[in-house]
């Protein structure tokens, strides 16, 4: 599915389940991973989780569709569209959107530290994520230098 594909349905669920045409953009974003969807009031364009459409399939981001739809509908007749409003909630369990989407199952996480700082003298190590010049830097417990080494990741299970 893309993006054109996507606008034609989230038209066609405005017009059944609304009674109102949707008149903006509405597209997929990749890059969405904690929320299911977005509705932006300056553009009145709508994003939808692709991650949710590739984990869950159509049915559940149907529901994204609905809930910010109800979104969208309500800030253009300036009525309560925030979470948090009576319209908004009413609106939303009329149609049948989702007020939570499921959550998304968590990618990989990198290996978190890749340089380790060593003190020459008293010998206690700093772990970095970022590589660092030690020659700027001083050991916080004696003030001795410091030697950067690089953290073996292959070898790691």
């Amino acid at each position: 599915m893309d993006d054109r594909e996507l606008q034609s349905w989230v038209e066609r669920v405005s017009l059944s389940s609304f009674g109102r045409p949707f008149r903006h953009q509405a597209r997929f974003n990749k890059r969405l991973q904690s929320t299911g969807g977005r509705y932006f009031t300056r553009s009145h364009d709508i994003e939808i989780s692709w991650r949710q459409y590739e984990q869950y399939g159509p049915d559940d981001v149907e529901k994204i569709i609905k809930h910010e739809l109800c979104h969208y509908h309500l800030h253009i007749m300036k009525r309560g569209y925030k979470h948090r409003d009576a319209d908004f909630k009413n609106l939303l369990a009329q149609v049948g959107g989702t007020r939570f989407c499921r959550a998304l199952p968590a990618a990989p996480r990198k290996e978190p530290y890749r340089y380790k700082l060593v003190c020459t003298s008293c010998g206690i190590e700093y772990l970095r994520k970022r590589r660092l010049d030690p020659k700027k830097y001083a050991c916080g417990k004696c003030r001795g230098k410091l030697k950067l080494h690089a953290l073996d990741l292959s070898s790691r299970p």
